[in-house]
C-alpha cells in the first residue's frame, strides 16, 4: 500500500495536517489534537471525540443519528438520546444511564458465568473419569462372571454327562441280565428238544414192545412257547444349545441427542396384544409398610420397590416386607414423587426447594434447580432423559419439561392452537409409553392427556363412552411392554386398562382397592399399586 495514501485518508478534516489521532464518532470526521476544542464548539449538535482506536464505539440513537445515546429506556427496551427522553413517545417511561445498563448486563452474564454456567462445566467433565472407571470396573467384572459362569457350565455338564452314562449302563446291565437268561433258557429246551428228536427216531427203529408201550410225549411241553420279549431300546434325545441358555449382555446404551424426532403410532384398529390379559386379575403379594399417606412407588426389580408419602423419608421395601433401605430428602422436606432410572438410580422431586434430586451410591446429589416453577411428578424416559411435570409459581399453568441431565431439552404446554394441554391442577402424574408417547393423568381436568415425543397432542382419554356420566378422576398412571396405559380412578377404586390409542379395553376391579394413587409396573408387567390411606403396597397380576 502506498504509505502517502494512507497518510492523505487520516488528514484532518479541518486542517489537512495528516496522521491525524482522534475522530468525532458523531460526524465522522478525523482531527488532530488541535482542532478538538474548534470542533466541539460547534454546539448545532452532539459531538463524541475518541482516539483512533475506539472509532465506533459510540452507541448511536436509534431514532436521531445525530444523537449520542447515554440513556436506557427500561420499557421500550432500547438506548435513547436526551431529545428521545423529552419526547411524547418516552413520556412517563423510567430512564438509566446506558453504561450502567450495560454494566449490569456484563455483572449479570459474568455472575451467572461463574456461579452456574462454569460450575456446571466443571462438574461435567469431572464425570468423564468417572465414566472411565465405571466402564474399565464394569467389564473386568463382566469378564470375571463370564469365565465363572462358562466354568460353572462346564461343571454341570460334565456333571450330567457321568449321570446320562451311569444311567444307561445300569439300563444295558439290565437288559443284558433278561437276554441272557432268556438265551440259557431257550438252549437248555432246544437241548430237550434235540434229546426227545434221537430218542423217538430210536422207538420207531426197535423192537421192544415195552419200551414202545413205556413211552409218554413231551409235545405239549414244547409247543409252549417262550414269550416274545418287546423291546424298546433307550434313545439319546439332545437339547438344542440356545445362546440365550448361557445368558446374553443388555446393551451399552450412549446417547446423545440433539433433538427430539416424531415416532408415528400405530393406528388404533391394529393394535394387537403379544400375550392375553388374565380374565380375573388378582393380588399375588401385599406390603404393609410404615409410611402414611401413601403416594408413589417406582419398582427397583421385580422384587424391590421404592415408595414415597406424607413424610420426608423414601423407603425401600421387598416383597416379603423386609424395610431394604431407607433415605431422607436432602432438605428435609416430603417428596413429591419418585422414579428409578434405568440404571437403577433414584430419582425424587422436592417441590419445597425446586429440586429434581438423584441418589447414587447412597449420596444424594441435586440435578436440577428451577426457577419460577414448581417440580411435581417425575418419570424416567426410555432415552435416559428425565420428564418432569410442572406447575408456575400462581398455580395456573402447567407443562412437562424434558430435561437431559441438567440441561433442558424440551417443553410441552400448548397445542397447535396455543391452547394449554393441561389444567393448572398440581394433582398429576405422568409416564412414557413404548411409543415414546408421553401420557400425563390430570386429576383437575379428568383426563389423561396423550401427546408424542414431539410434544404433539395425540388424544385425549375422560373414560369409556358408555360411562361418561360417571366421574372420572385418574391419578396413578403407568404403561407396560405391550404398549397398554394403566390408570387409576380413585373415587372409584379401579383401574382403567387403555391401548396406546386411547381404546379403553377393560377394567382391573373386584381386586379390593382402596383409594389406589400411585403406580409402577416391573419387568414381567405386573403392576404395583399404593394405597393412599391403608399404608399398603399390592403386586397385581393382569396377564396369563
Amino acid at each position: 500500500m502506498d504509505q502517502r495514501w494512507a497518510q492523505d485518508v487520516l488528514r484532518c478534516h479541518l486542517c489537512e495536517t495528516p496522521a491525524s489521532s482522534m475522530y468525532c464518532d458523531i460526524c465522522h470526521i478525523y482531527l488532530c489534537k488541535a482542532c478538538v476544542g474548534e470542533h466541539l464548539s460547534d454546539e448545532s449538535q452532539d459531538h463524541k471525540v475518541v482516539s483512533l482506536k475506539k472509532r465506533g464505539s459510540t452507541t448511536k440513537c436509534p431514532k436521531h443519528s445525530s444523537n449520542i445515546s447515554v440513556l436506557y429506556c427500561q420499557q421500550c427496551d432500547i438506548p435513547i438520546c436526551t431529545t428521545c427522553a423529552s419526547s411524547e413517545e418516552h413520556h412517563g417511561h423510567k430512564f438509566i444511564e446506558l453504561m450502567e445498563n450495560k454494566r449490569e448486563v456484563i455483572q449479570k452474564d459474568l455472575q451467572e458465568l461463574e456461579k452456574l454456567i462454569y460450575p456446571q462445566y466443571q462438574e461435567i467433565a469431572s464425570e468423564i473419569p468417572i465414566h472411565f472407571a465405571d466402564l474399565n470396573k464394569n467389564s473386568q467384572e463382566l469378564t470375571t462372571a463370564i469365565n465363572q459362569h462358562q466354568d460353572d457350565l462346564y461343571s454341570e455338564i460334565d456333571t450330567m454327562t457321568k449321570t446320562l452314562k451311569s444311567y444307561l449302563a445300569k439300563m444295558d446291565s439290565k437288559h443284558l441280565a433278561v437276554l441272557h437268561k432268556q438265551e440259557d433258557e431257550i438252549k437248555h429246551t432246544i437241548s430237550e428238544i434235540t434229546q426227545s428228536i434221537t430218542d423217538l427216531k430210536k422207538l420207531l427203529d426197535s423192537n421192544d414192545a415195552s419200551l414202545v408201550a413205556a413211552y409218554k410225549s413231551r409235545n405239549a411241553k414244547f409247543r409252549r412257547l417262550p414269550p416274545k420279549l418287546k423291546i424298546s431300546l433307550p434313545r439319546f434325545i439332545p437339547r438344542g444349545f440356545n445362546k440365550e441358555l448361557f445368558g446374553s449382555l443388555t446393551a451399552l446404551s450412549l446417547i446423545k441427542e440433539e433433538r427430539c424426532s416424531i415416532i408415528n403410532s400405530p393406528v388404533a384398529g391394529s393394535f394387537i396384544l403379544d400375550k392375553p390379559l388374565v380374565d380375573a386379575p388378582r393380588i399375588i403379594a401385599k406390603v404393609k409398610t410404615e409410611v402414611k399417606f401413601l403416594g408413589s412407588v417406582a419398582c427397583l426389580s421385580d422384587n424391590d420397590m421404592w415408595t414415597c408419602g406424607e413424610d420426608n423419608i423414601m423407603r425401600l421395601y421387598n416383597l416379603q416386607g423386609e424395610l431394604v433401605q431407607s433415605i431422607h430428602s436432602k432438605s428435609g422436606e416430603n417428596p413429591w414423587d419418585i422414579a428409578v432410572t434405568r440404571t437403577g438410580d433414584l430419582v425424587y422431586t422436592d417441590d419445597k426447594d425446586r429440586s429434581v434430586n438423584i441418589l447414587k451410591k447412597k449420596k444424594i446429589k441435586k440435578l436440577i434447580r428451577i426457577r419460577d416453577w414448581i417440580p411435581r411428578n417425575v418419570c424416567s424416559a426410555s432415552s435416559g432423559d428425565f420428564l418432569v411435570v410442572m406447575t408456575s409459581d400462581d398455580e395456573k399453568q402447567t407443562k412437562v419439561v424434558r430435561y437431559s441431565d441438567a440441561t433442558e431439552k424440551q417443553s410441552i404446554q400448548f397445542d397447535d392452537k396455543g391452547r394449554p394441554l393441561y389444567s393448572p391442577d398440581c394433582i398429576k402424574y405422568i409416564s412414557e409409553n413404548r411409543n415414546l408417547d408421553i401420557c400425563l393423568s390430570d386429576y383437575g381436568g379428568h383426563a389423561v392427556v396423550v401427546v408424542n415425543q414431539a410434544g404433539k397432542f395425540r388424544f385425549t382419554y375422560t373414560g369409556p363412552p358408555s360411562t361418561k356420566k360417571q366421574s372420572f378422576d385418574p391419578l396413578g398412571i403407568a404403561t407396560d411392554s405391550q404398549g397398554l396405559i394403566l390408570i387409576a380412578n380413585i373415587n372409584t377404586s379401579c383401574i382403567h386398562v387403555v391401548d396406546q390409542d386411547g381404546q379403553f379395553l377393560r377394567y382391573i376391579k373386584n381386586c379390593a382397592l382402596q383409594n389406589p394413587r400411585g403406580f409402577s409396573v416391573d419387568t414381567s408387567d405386573n403392576l404395583f399399586v399404593v394405597e393412599y390411606y391403608s399404608y399398603q403396597l399390592k403386586k397385581i397380576k393382569y396377564y396369563i
